[in-house]
């Protein structure tokens, strides 16, 4: 089965997060295909190379990275509400005339066009965070 993730919480905001990257890696140790994560609204706050969270909460970035790494998974940053808060590529850093990016390796900006591939290639879709 293949499937793709869309995570709307900040790391720090709330468990979904975690909850998102404890699915994801039950998804390929069952042996399925995991598509593509993409992080929309606050989500993309798990793409911060620049997030320092205390040492008695849980750093989410390095196990997204690893998730990439190991399985090649595409972890998408949606570039509009990326720009909106704050975690640019050094490309729209650069393009938007910005002293300095922090999208973290690993990561890759861009649009809905990629959400809309991900629901058309993936036979699930499964949310993570969100309002109601």
């Amino acid at each position: 089965m293949i499937f793709s993730l869309v995570v709307y919480s900040a790391p720090h905001a709330s468990e979904s997060a975690a909850t998102a990257l404890r699915f994801a890696r039950a998804v390929v140790d069952a042996g399925h295909q995991l598509y593509r994560v993409f992080f929309y609204a606050d989500g993309v706050h798990n793409g911060s190379a620049l997030a320092a969270p205390p040492q008695d909460e849980k750093d989410l970035l390095t196990p997204w990275q690893e998730l990439k790494q190991e399985h090649g998974v595409d972890l998408v940053v949606c570039i509009a509400a990326a720009q909106r808060r704050g975690v640019l590529s050094d490309s729209e850093a650069e393009r938007l005339e910005r002293p300095a990016a922090n999208l973290a390796d690993g990561f890759e900006m861009g649009g809905l066009g990629q959400l809309a591939d991900a629901t058309a290639h993936s036979d699930r879709v499964v949310t993570f965070g969100g309002n109601g």
